[in-house]
């Protein structure tokens, strides 16, 4: 083509020879580098010629358009890897100044990824396999323990070739909103097959960027299947407990461990206390003051009390509470520590989140309504967002020119502070819209409202209130982390704290 003629004549010694058939000699140009000769008669046949030389003999004349050594070469590595996870059927070698960097023989996806991506990534994923109508997604994606700082770990395929396109990787972004801090960036490898009809790939000269004909539809398949994956495909703590102990040497804390899919209580029967004869959990009634503090929600853990089985939840059974902020717990691996705030910060989101899903959030009236100055923006929103304020819970009303009133808040956030919960909503409708609020910015909203309903730091609790969050951890999703992504509990195995102990040495 013309553009790649041109592109070619820059970096080469070009000669391009033509004749028409009714002409009597032909004509010949030459181009050098980018400079273009005069045109000059020439012997030729009838038909066009065109002769390449010294292809890039000129390139130290553009060195300065390009980065070092070291940059270039990652950048080559970069298009490799891209194409050597797409095919691992397909045995690549890569070599640089004489050098084998790359040498991957033919080997399953598995062993691809492990070669070129590491054994840590691996472990962390969890494989993602779906179809619906046309559209099939499959591939691995990374728990939100393993983030990024960076987008380096992000490959997506659409038919077996590499993009890099918003739509997709905006997809996978919300899938991970509710687990994965603002500034991390997750990590995957996720394959997208469709009728070649419904994509088009020429779109960039690279053809790195595609358009799907049906965009919703492609974003919301994907999107739901991902979250779907992060949400409910986990291993156990034990299983990771295992990882850690085959270490040669003791390693750093496991941070944000994996829970199993929550199951509701009529499936998980009684667990017992754990085997220690100098401790004593008096947990065999019912945990009343934990109702008062947390409110009741659809899933409650029952009272943990003996089983003949002698099973533990993974999460273990509370031992003791640390500076009013932490749990700490003792499980079959070893301790566990869980951040009280965070997990019940994201318990109570999913409850909200559940609720309004299936109705009307349900509303708790205050016996004394809370009245508070406020300024004229925010008596304003109240009378414009009034309709909205109700589908969520509350009711706010203007009590004078600079004064509001709450009347009622959603029942399970009834202990939070109610001044501040009401300013923050109201804040968030003005700066969005009660429309695009409820619409795309619920699960903010919902976010915000559970972390004013959470347990504070500093509150001490018993060991019944202690041991009930736990089984609210357990039967709650995507309960590793809290609604801003960070990690709600990790496990220390017991293998680990005796290596730093130098038991059995």
């Amino acid at each position: 083509r013309g553009e790649a003629l041109a592109s070619i004549a820059a970096i080469a010694r070009v000669v391009l020879s033509s004749r028409r058939a009714e002409q009597a000699h032909g004509w010949r140009i030459e181009c050098e580098g980018g400079m273009l000769g005069a045109p000059a008669p020439c012997p030729q046949p009838t038909g066009t010629t065109v002769e390449v030389a010294d292809l890039y003999f000129n390139t130290p004349a553009r060195r300065k358009f390009l980065k070092s050594e070291a940059t270039e070469y990652g950048h080559c590595e970069e298009a490799f890897r891209r194409i050597a996870l797409a095919r691992p059927a397909v045995a690549f070698t890569l070599s640089h100044n004489g050098r084998v960097r790359w040498h991957l023989k033919r080997q399953d996806f598995a062993e691809r990824l492990r070669a070129m991506l590491g054994e840590e990534f691996y472990q962390a994923c969890v494989a993602l396999e779906e179809s619906a109508a046309a559209l099939r997604l499959h591939g691995l994606v990374a728990q939100p323990g393993y983030s990024r700082t960076t987008r380096d770990v992000q490959y997506f395929y659409v038919n077996g070739r590499f993009v890099r396109d918003r739509l997709l990787a905006h997809a996978v972004r919300q899938a991970y909103q509710d687990v994965l801090h603002s500034d991390r960036q997750p990590a995957y490898v996720l394959a997208l097959e469709l009728a070649p009809s419904a994509v088009d790939v020429n779109v960039h000269p690279s053809k790195i960027e595609v358009r799907f004909r049906d965009s919703r539809a492609v974003h919301q398949f994907v999107m739901h299947a991902v979250q779907r994956a992060v949400s409910h495909h986990r291993s156990s703590p034990q299983d990771a407990s295992a990882r850690l102990a085959d270490e040669p040497s003791a390693p750093e804390p496991s941070v944000g461990g994996r829970l199993p899919a929550p199951v509701r209580q009529e499936s998980r029967g009684n667990y017992p206390f754990p085997s220690q004869s100098s401790l004593s959990l008096a947990t065999a009634q019912p945990a009343n003051a934990y109702e008062t503090l947390f409110g009741r929600g659809e899933l409650r853990a029952p009272s943990p009390t003996p089983a003949a089985d002698g099973a533990v939840p993974p999460l273990g059974f509370a031992l003791a509470q640390l500076g009013g902020v932490y749990i700490l717990a003792q499980n079959r691996s070893g301790l566990v520590v869980v951040d009280m705030h965070a997990a019940h910060e994201r318990i109570v989101y999913e409850r909200l989140k559940r609720t309004l899903d299936e109705s009307a959030v349900a509303t708790q009236s205050l016996l004394v309504p809370v009245t508070f100055a406020a300024d004229a923006l925010d008596v304003a929103s109240v009378e414009e967002y009034s309709a909205a304020l109700r589908k969520v819970g509350f009711e706010i009303a203007v009590i004078g020119p600079s004064a509001l009133a709450v009347r009622a808040v959603p029942a399970l956030l009834r202990d939070a502070d109610v001044k501040r919960l009401a300013l923050d909503v109201l804040r968030e409708m003005r700066d969005y819209g009660a429309e695009r609020v409820l619409a795309e910015r619920r699960n903010e909203l919902l976010s915000t409202m559970a972390c004013h309903a959470a347990v504070r730091a500093s509150r001490a609790l018993t060991l019944a209130e202690m041991n009930a969050l736990l089984r609210d951890m357990e039967a709650t999703e995507r309960s590793d982390h809290c609604n801003h992504g960070r990690p709600t509990w990790f496990e220390l195995p017991m293998a680990e704290l005796d290596a730093r102990f130098m038991r059995g040495r």
